[in-house]
């Protein structure tokens, strides 16, 4: 699921692309298909995998990836997204930090290729996901010491980062959610600044991704 270095072009190869595809359209009625054995799975019932050898999300059923939450299932070529959303209350960003992170945008995600062992910054752009390039430096300083860093799961979850009013708000999430992000803004995006409807559905997005996140000194209680 990484992405050539590029600026301000779509970042994501071929596999990846066609793990987005049902973000990039109105989903139709019809009930998605578990991609390794093939039975029907509804919306409710929706799992994703990472399959770290394509840099793809392929659609699971609860069996299946169930099987690919042990560690080394398959040879580590699969591996189930969780399903958790942390936030750190105690940890805040500013306009300078954002700076540091040289993010031309208001929304950025980040998350640990495992295979190339370095970290990839990802914006939604109109073309798709872009990557934006990241100094181990930058990173290092202004996330690496947090405590949603240390928990941060290579491949499969990331930090999703939004800029609003001289702030920063960083959640721990599935890395699936940022590709339907991509895919989501890729869809609605109109003229320079998005237009209304895009912006409306990113603030709908965030108050979803906040309402679920959970504190994450509660990690450390259970």
């Amino acid at each position: 699921m990484s992405a050539p270095r590029l600026r301000s072009q779509p970042s994501a190869p071929a596999g990846e692309l066609r793990g987005l595809r049902r973000f990039l359209t109105e989903r139709p009625p019809r009930k998605e298909r578990c991609e390794l054995c093939g039975v029907a799975v509804a919306d409710d019932r929706h799992r994703h995998l990472v399959d770290t050898d394509e840099r793809a999300l392929a659609c699971a059923c609860v069996s299946c990836a169930l099987l690919f939450e042990r560690p080394g299932a398959a040879g580590g070529r699969f591996r189930a997204v969780p399903d958790r959303y942390l936030a750190d209350p105690d940890h805040s960003l500013d306009d300078n930090a954002w700076e540091i992170l040289q993010i031309p945008v208001g929304v950025a995600f980040f998350f640990r290729n495992a295979a190339l062992d370095r970290l990839v910054a990802l914006y939604p752009s109109p073309a798709g996901a872009t990557e934006s390039e990241l100094e181990p430096s930058a990173w290092q300083t202004v996330l690496g010491g947090s405590r949603l860093a240390a928990l941060l799961e290579p491949d499969v979850e990331a930090l999703l980062l939004r800029r609003t009013q001289g702030r920063a708000e960083c959640y721990l999430v599935p890395i699936d959610i940022c590709y339907e992000l991509v895919g989501r803004m890729r869809l609605l995006w109109q003229g320079f600044d998005g237009g209304a409807e895009a912006r409306a559905d990113l603030e709908a997005f965030f108050e979803h991704v906040g309402g679920r996140a959970r504190p994450v000194h509660e990690v450390n209680q259970t």
